[in-house]
């Protein structure tokens, strides 16, 4: 299975993470609209991200023949449910200028935890399950 897509998708998603640290480093009640356009834009590419893993890579890894593999699989799969659902909760709270205006400690803080989450997670896939995939 081809797996770089997925690939450059992850390097397309970390690159908008950074930018979106940089907005809040620069201040969020200042750059809340930015933000926020950040947030949506960030959204819809890990969106898609997640439904081709979920229809594509989890299934085929899954059926790879490869016990140790598809458990791997099987784990990240069930595993990304979890950060993607706090993701997706994290952005629907975020996505507009006023609440970041309001509250810009507390986008702070989860935006740490949520983009730290999904970061470390795609660094393990990046390491972990994407050479697996690679050397069946």
């Amino acid at each position: 299975m081809n797996i770089d897509k997925f690939k450059h998708e992850h390097v397309a998603i970390l690159a908008a993470i950074d930018n979106l640290r940089n907005l809040a480093r620069a201040g969020v009640a200042r750059q809340a609209q930015a933000i926020a356009e950040q947030i949506v834009a960030m959204s819809g590419m890990i969106k898609l991200h997640l439904a081709v893993e979920q229809r594509y890579l989890y299934p085929a890894v899954q059926a790879s023949g490869v016990a140790s593999v598809a458990r791997m699989g099987h784990r990240y799969e069930m595993e990304m449910q979890g950060i993607a659902g706090d993701y997706l909760a994290f952005a629907a709270r975020w996505n507009t200028p006023a609440r970041l205006e309001l509250e810009p400690e507390s986008f702070r803080s989860e935006a740490n935890s949520v983009l730290h989450a999904l970061y470390q997670r795609m660094r393990r896939e990046d390491t972990e399950l994407y050479p697996a995939v690679e050397a069946i």
